[in-house]
């Protein structure tokens, strides 16, 4: 599987001990090299953003994820509610294509949502989402990283949806319609 997880803590405790102030801010300077390292630096920023942000918020218990697979999204959070369980899963072509700084939007982005699961119990793009966008520094939704292999077009509207896997509405438009009514196709990338 192409997914590799690290907690918190277990981030917390591959940094070592005698790490004095100037070599973490050093270390801020680097960009993360392999998915271990992208997975403590986010980690280490979620920790310092809720610090201020969401201090009820139990950070520490979040389990992060690198995917290899990921084309459509920089980040996903996730929550299983049988165990309250916080998952934040990262693009790692995302991060190689965006670089750490630009990157971090995506942490915090994915820690709003992680914030209203632990909140909600649920999470969406709504106004408790908004509201955070801005003190965070962050974007209600992320910009496109991957190149789609298809695009789904609406013979009325002219609205363009990216896809990038050959799925059903990919195979057969015909079978489905735009929100507008309108027919749709599809179109090569």
């Amino acid at each position: 599987m192409s997914t590799e997880q690290l907690s918190l803590v277990d981030a917390l405790e591959a940094a070592t001990d005698s790490e004095t102030a100037d070599s973490v801010a050093e270390r801020e300077l680097d960009e993360p090299e392999t998915k271990a390292e992208l997975r403590a630096r986010a980690a280490s920023h979620a920790a310092d953003v809720a610090g201020e942000h969401f201090p009820e918020l139990p950070v520490e218990s979040i389990n992060w994820e690198t995917s290899t697979q990921m084309q459509r999204s920089a980040g996903k959070a996730g929550y299983n509610r049988a165990n309250d369980q916080i998952t934040i899963r990262l693009s790692w072509d995302a991060y190689r294509e965006y670089g750490w700084q630009k990157f971090a939007r995506t942490v915090r982005h994915e820690l709003i949502h992680a914030y209203q699961f632990h909140k909600h119990g649920e999470a969406d793009h709504g106004p408790t989402f908004t509201r955070w966008v801005d003190p965070l520094d962050t974007d209600r939704h992320c910009e496109r990283f991957a190149d789609p292999k298809y695009w789904i077009v609406c013979d009325d509207c002219e609205k363009r949806d990216p896809r990038y896997q050959r799925s059903k509405i990919v195979k057969n438009p015909s079978n489905y319609r735009c929100q507008c009514g309108g027919d749709l196709r599809v179109e090569d990338a």
